[in-house]
């Protein structure tokens, strides 16, 4: 293939795993459950190949006579010379809430600052047609959120994304934007100016390679990437039908919490956000201070301060079920949820029980471990 000698093979494969034409995520998971590493799948003969259940002759062809390392080296130029990050599935910083959804991507593409991994994460999300009233809410949303180190996400469009990518710099909220598109170019371009501050205080995302087209398919996929990288998802103004809508179910499909403000029932743009709550798709949201008393940051907080509740006896049904998870090694407070079954805003009272009677101990990086 003529491959350059001074560009990392491993990062080569890759990136290519992710350039065979009509080989998506899944599939490339497959592979590499089966051979172990990128490397291994573009050595493979096509009888190996065919032996993995799900391969046919056509994609086994298509892996064996691809040009993606080819296109895999020039992508690297490109990533070298823009200080662009590569993500592997298997990269301790790729985001591993992301990581325990089926569907996630095998290899993201990041420039910024922030910690993907950072110990909350939350998703706002809305219409594009924001109203004063919207607008308030992220307002708020920034202000209230400012205290309990989180990392904003959302999606740099137009409306109620960048109102809380804009609020979330106002008070100095790391925030991240999740694109649709490669890392380029930038749309809307309009908000160039405010992607430059998010690079010093947050970042950029996408799963998409250089020089992808700004395609409107591309927009729903890169909303489960909205949803599955935060602990909690929340809709400020939405349309019965549209993006916003489609990330709170995402959200919902991977067992991650859900939240919406209310609207009147005149308002087309809180059409959506009533029929979550109507329909238990989400939960109620009043202002801002809910989320966090939801998500049990000001117990967690309390505890923190040396703040004391009354000790239980005996351990509840979902108390029994996090120690018995817990005691097989620690895990973070995302990967608990997903064990037990669990959403994330129901598990801090859980944990902060079994904190006070001493059975469990909490480790940097909102990491529980059985004492």
């Amino acid at each position: 293939m003529g491959l350059a000698l001074s560009w990392p093979m491993s990062l080569i494969h890759q990136i290519a795993l992710t350039l065979i034409h009509n080989v998506g995520h899944v599939t490339a998971k497959s592979l590499l459950a089966e051979f172990g590493t990128p490397e291994a799948v573009f050595s493979a003969s096509r009888e190996q190949l065919l032996g993995i259940e799900g391969i046919g002759t056509v994609t086994a062809d298509r892996i064996l006579h691809t040009d993606a390392l080819a296109r895999a080296e020039e992508q690297l130029k490109f990533l070298k010379k823009h200080h662009i990050e590569v993500l592997f599935y298997t990269a301790e910083r790729y985001p591993q809430r992301l990581k325990s959804c089926y569907d996630a991507p095998v290899l993201l593409y990041y420039r910024g600052t922030a910690d993907l991994n950072h110990p909350r994460i939350v998703s706002i999300v809305g219409t594009r047609m924001a109203s004063p009233y919207g607008l308030m809410i992220c307002e708020q949303l920034a202000e209230t959120l400012q205290h309990y180190n989180v990392l904003v996400v959302s999606g740099l469009a137009y409306g109620i994304d960048v109102a809380a990518h804009r609020q979330s710099l106002q008070f100095d909220i790391p925030t991240v934007g999740i694109l649709g598109h490669g890392l380029d170019r930038l749309y809307p371009s309009v908000h160039t100016q405010i992607a430059g501050k998010m690079l010093k205080n947050g970042g950029l995302l996408t799963e998409f390679p250089p020089y992808t087209n700004v395609d409107k398919e591309n927009f729903p996929r890169r909303n489960r990437i909205i949803a599955g990288i935060a602990d909690v998802t929340i809709v400020v103004e939405a349309a019965l039908k549209g993006g916003a809508l489609i990330t709170a179910e995402i959200a919902n499909s991977y067992n991650r919490d859900v939240f919406a403000f209310p609207g009147r029932t005149t308002d087309r743009y809180s059409e959506g956000c009533n029929f979550l709550i109507k329909t238990n798709r989400a939960g109620l949201l009043s202002h801002a201070r809910d989320l966090v008393y939801y998500m049990g940051w000001e117990a967690a907080a309390s505890a923190g301060d040396g703040q004391q509740t009354t000790l239980a006896i005996a351990l509840s049904a979902p108390e029994t079920a996090i120690m018995a998870i817990l005691r097989l090694g620690p895990l973070r407070i995302d990967e608990l949820a997903v064990k037990a079954g669990i959403q994330q805003s129901k598990l801090p009272i859980h944990l902060l029980n079994l904190e006070i009677k001493g059975m469990i101990m909490t480790r940097p990086g909102n990491v529980y471990q059985a004492v």
